[in-house]
């Protein structure tokens, strides 16, 4: 989902990050309050001062997301789930979840703490802006604090639609799964209705860009794609998660794979296996033990002119702990390390002998075959 990212801070122990696309929404909205907003309500300020309140009153609006965040991510650390941390980017923020909840009740806790929390924001601020006494109601920071309680109180309430991946649609899916029994399935209806939605929203857009709607009707139809896309993705984890669980990783991996020897020298490895193969590592084997990895990035580090006169064993390095899984593991354990790591082939070990390799083209041929035995779409929902 996210690009390159920027780590802000830590807090409570979940890293807090933005993704760049978060500059473009701060700029849009410091631009619309500071352009149309708070001068309509507090006329006669300087261009400056409207743009320094809408800085303060997006940079509060986003603190009160990453509140929102965390009371997720709080829920789910107390029932014993891992959470990857926050990022915030144009369409808001998400706590990233390692795994799904273990049963409907903590869905349900954690997907309506989010809600809570904007509901409380959004009234405490809107309460004390109208508390306050006389013409001080006109003053920047109640006219600012007006501001970001309403829009807290417009958060809670959107996030509360039962469409998934929403945190109503969140709400739905632990219902579901609470009297069917089966979380597949109740992610499939929950993401088909938050595709309805998603869909409901660009029909919405692209009638008021007809009317004269213009940015409106443009952040109506983005928001409804990102929908659309969202749920099929959520639908699509969770059936990848459950198809791959507990499929034991040497069900999968092949179990003779090409190894090198340490003596091989490097000129051999280049002609006879990297150029034959096409594999940017090989396991460097001796007997049946796993001594070590040679990659082509070893290869590139040694002058071309000593590559007959240099071995294979002098140039590999030690096998990393994101190129090897344990045979014990299953295949969403494979999954999960490869996509964390950015390496599409895995040895498997155990006790330091190499059993086989598991490469990511395997994962997804297990994958597929697993799903059109079992009549599921590899592509997911579709309307």
């Amino acid at each position: 989902m996210f690009g390159k990212r920027i780590r802000l801070f830590k807090i409570l122990g979940f890293e807090i990050r933005i993704d760049w696309s978060w500059f473009v929404i701060l700029a849009l909205v410091v631009w619309s309050l500071a352009g149309g907003v708070f001068p309509a309500e507090l006329p006669g300020h300087t261009t400056g001062a409207y743009i320094l309140m809408g800085l303060v009153a997006a940079l509060a609006f986003f603190a009160s997301i990453v509140v929102h965040e965390l009371c997720h991510s709080l829920v789910a650390r107390r029932y014993g789930l891992t959470m990857e941390g926050i990022t915030l980017f144009i369409f808001g923020g998400v706590s990233e979840m390692a795994e799904e909840p273990p049963n409907p009740k903590t869905e349900f806790l954690m997907a309506v703490a989010g809600p809570i929390s904007s509901f409380v924001i959004g009234f405490v601020a809107v309460a004390l802006s109208v508390l306050a006494d006389g013409p001080a109601k006109a003053a920047p920071v109640f006219v600012t604090l007006r501001w970001i309680g309403f829009i807290n109180i417009v958060l809670g309430a959107m996030n509360l639609v039962p469409g998934y991946p929403l945190d109503g649609g969140r709400v739905l899916r632990s219902i579901l799964w609470h009297f069917k029994g089966n979380l597949r399935w109740a992610t499939r209806m929950a993401s088909y209705a938050g595709e309805g939605f998603g869909l409901l929203l660009i029909a919405l857009g692209a009638i008021s860009i007809l009317m004269g709607g213009g940015i409106g009707g443009m952040w109506d139809i983005l928001i409804g794609w990102f929908l659309v896309t969202a749920a099929r993705q959520g639908y699509q984890q969770v059936l990848v998660k459950q198809m791959l669980q507990g499929e034991p990783v040497q069900r999968i991996m092949t179990a003779e794979p090409v190894t090198v020897p340490p003596s091989l020298s490097l000129q051999d490895l280049v002609e006879n296996y990297i150029y034959r193969y096409h594999f940017k590592m090989f396991p460097v084997v001796e007997g049946d033990r796993l001594a070590g990895c040679v990659t082509t990035r070893d290869v590139r580090e040694v002058p071309r002119a000593d590559w007959a006169m240099r071995t294979v064993g002098e140039a590999a390095g030690r096998c990393t702990d994101g190129a090897v899984i344990e045979a014990g593991a299953d295949a969403m354990a494979a999954l999960t390390k490869m996509a964390r790591t950015g390496a599409s082939r895995l040895m498997v070990v155990d006790g330091g002998r190499l059993l086989g390799i598991v490469s990511l083209k395997d994962l997804m041929a297990f994958l597929a075959r697993k799903l059109e035995l079992e009549g599921e779409s590899p592509a997911g929902n579709g309307l």
